[in-house]
């Protein structure tokens, strides 16, 4: 649990850089055309998918470390 909320603390504070950036011409073509809300939905499903991903994996890990040490 502690890996997780550092991780969601890692991924809020990177938001909050990209959104200190100035304005972009093609940020501002896809927020006015209003498909910047589907990229930040892909790339937000993409990230937690690879997280949840990662996650599982540790704890397949942690379960095979367990058996062979016992």
């Amino acid at each position: 649990m502690k890996k997780f909320s550092l991780f969601l603390a890692f991924l809020f504070a990177s938001f909050s850089s990209v959104f200190a950036q100035g304005e972009i011409e093609m940020a501002t073509g896809l927020r006015s055309s209003g498909k910047i809300y589907v990229v930040v939905l892909v790339m937000l499903t993409i990230f937690v998918g690879v997280g949840l991903y990662l996650f599982s994996l540790d704890r397949k890990i942690k379960k095979l470390e367990d058996k062979k040490q016992s």
